[in-house]
Parts: C-alpha cells; sequence; structure tokens
C-alpha cells in the first residue's frame, strides 16, 4: 500500500488482490461469460484479485450502515425501517461500468440466503430522444443536461426513504431511447447498485438546472472506474466495430445506417464520434468527478484493473 499525497491510499494490483483474505469464490465461469461486456473479457483471475476483495470491503460499509440505522432507531424508540445500501458506479462510456456493475450485483447477491441486490442504471433517466431533438441537444445525449435530473433525484429520495415500490423507466440502447410505458420496479433491495455516467456529478455540472441535492447525497460507496484517454478512444472504436457487425444491423437499431459503412469508414466514424462527443463529455462532466469517488478502480491493458485508489 502507497499512501499517496492527497485523500487516497493506492494499492498494486498484488497489494488488493491479499485483502481477498477468505472471501469465497461464488461465480463459475460460465457465469463470468453472461456477466461480461461486448468488448471485455472478464477473467476468473479479475474476480479473485480485483473483486472479491472489493466485496469483503463493501460488506464492513454495509454492515457498519445497518448497525447505525438500528442505532438510530433505538435512539428513536421506532421499529427498524429498512433503507437500502446504495453503491454508485462511475466512469466513462467504453471504461466498462456496466460490467463493474453485474460483477458486483452477482456476487454482492450470494452474501447470505436472501439478499438482494437490484441493478438501475441512469440511461432510464435520459430524456427521450423526442425531448432531446426538441430541446436541440440530441449531439449532447450522455451529457448533464440531457438528463431528467429532477426524476432521477425523486427516485434516490424515493429509494433511501424506504419506499416499499418504486419504478424507473426502461432505456433500450437498440433502439436509443427511453421505451414509452415500459418501467422497472424496484421493490426494496437490501443494495442498490446504481451505475452512469453522472452518479457523481453535482450541481454545477447541470447548467440549466441547480438541484440543492445532488445523486452523490443519497450514495453511501461510490466507485470510478478509470482508465488513460487512450485506451478509452481504443475501446469505444473496437466496440463500435463489434457493434457494427451485430447490433447495428438489426433493422430496429437507432444505428442501422453504421453497418453499411466500410471499415475504413466505420472507423472514422467511430473516431469523430468519440472525439467531438464522448471525449468532451468525459473531460469536461465526467472526469472532473473522478476525486469524489470513495474507490478508484483504474484499468490497463485489456480492461485489467492495475491498481486501485481507495479514500482514507
Amino acid at each position: 500500500m502507497e499512501n499517496i499525497a492527497g485523500p487516497y491510499m493506492q494499492f498494486t494490483r498484488k497489494q488488493w488482490a491479499a485483502l481477498r483474505d477468505s472471501e469465497p469464490m461464488t461465480l463459475t465461469y460460465e457465469e463470468l461469460l453472461t456477466l461480461q461486456g461486448i468488448d471485455h473479457e472478464l477473467s476468473i483471475d479479475e474476480v479473485e484479485e480485483i473483486y472479491l476483495p472489493l466485496s469483503r470491503l463493501l460488506s464492513y460499509y454495509v454492515s457498519a450502515r445497518t448497525s447505525r440505522q438500528s442505532v438510530l432507531m433505538k435512539f428513536l424508540k421506532q421499529d427498524y425501517q429498512k433503507i437500502p445500501f446504495i453503491i454508485g458506479i462511475a466512469g466513462s462510456v467504453s471504461v466498462g461500468k456496466s460490467t463493474t456493475a453485474r460483477v458486483l450485483q452477482a456476487l454482492l447477491s450470494r452474501w447470505k440466503e436472501n439478499t438482494r441486490v437490484a441493478l438501475v442504471t441512469t440511461d432510464g433517466f435520459l430524456y427521450p430522444n423526442a425531448i432531446l431533438e426538441e430541446k436541440g441537444i440530441m449531439l449532447k445525449k450522455g451529457f448533464p443536461l440531457s438528463y431528467d435530473i429532477k426524476r432521477l433525484l425523486e427516485f434516490v429520495t424515493d429509494i433511501k426513504s424506504g419506499k416499499a415500490s418504486v419504478k424507473v423507466p426502461k432505456y433500450s440502447h437498440l433502439i436509443y431511447d427511453i421505451i414509452p410505458g415500459e418501467y422497472q420496479t424496484i421493490e426494496q433491495p437490501d443494495i442498490l447498485i446504481l451505475e452512469g455516467l453522472n452518479v457523481l456529478q453535482s450541481g454545477m455540472d447541470y447548467p440549466d438546472e441547480k438541484p440543492r441535492i445532488f445523486v452523490s447525497d443519497f450514495v453511501d460507496f461510490s466507485i470510478y472506474v478509470d482508465a488513460d484517454e487512450e485506451k478509452l478512444e481504443e475501446w469505444y472504436i473496437s466496440r463500435f466495430m463489434k457493434f457494427r457487425k451485430g447490433a447495428f444491423t438489426d433493422p430496429q437499431s437507432y444505428f442501422r445506417s453504421f453497418a453499411q459503412l466500410s471499415e475504413k469508414e466505420a472507423i472514422k466514424t467511430s473516431k469523430t464520434i468519440w472525439r467531438e462527443i464522448n471525449r468532451k463529455n468525459l473531460r469536461r462532466n465526467i472526469l472532473p468527478t473522478r476525486e469524489r469517488a470513495s474507490l478508484i478502480l483504474h484499468k490497463s491493458e485489456g480492461h485489467a484493473i492495475d491498481y486501485v485508489r481507495l479514500r482514507k
């Protein structure tokens, strides 16, 4: 462990892996295959050396939060109220946030019998495309102003209020839009994993609406998945090229026209999208939130995590 200047402790992969202690491996190789992303081969070693120690750490945080809640209810002479523990996962497009979220959901749900872990992405709180078009910000999709922040804040407020059932709009990456009339229902989980570009953003990041409370105010533990910019661009282009031969060929795909591009044209297009949209969003709105995280997972070649930074 290295006590770097600032609020974080830094661990090499080997140092972090040693913190697994006796945390059992509860996922099979076949299960890992269902959890990995299109451009992210998830290895058993990655889970054992990175995610099992993280799972162990989170178990302590959840236990401490539950104990604090019990003490508070005892002081107030009220019955214990179940309040979900919220884990926020942020990071750039193409960094692998979704894979991290799915792996943690799988591991945490196996802690003990009946542990309920829900996973929600903030994509469901994007404005529908029709509204983005009306506002003239379709090319700013994923930027702070493209989210219905009021609705997102209402959601996390309801979760932290212990509301029995909360609905989340469903988003389709195929049609690149909110699915009208379809919802994901969240019913008092023990843990909620909230994953998205904007999980750690503050009021300063929303130029049109200045909320007095932020999503991060409701998050009990936050993770920022990090990588160098050149790697993020490389992974974005690689993912785009795979989608070009896969999801983009679906007649319902919003991006079906990209499937007709030649390989050279597709690479050029993906680079343009990355540099004109995703890189700008990363630099202006996402990367500045990194130092707000409780823990930073830094990735290198092949999406492998090479070091971990934990807030002191």
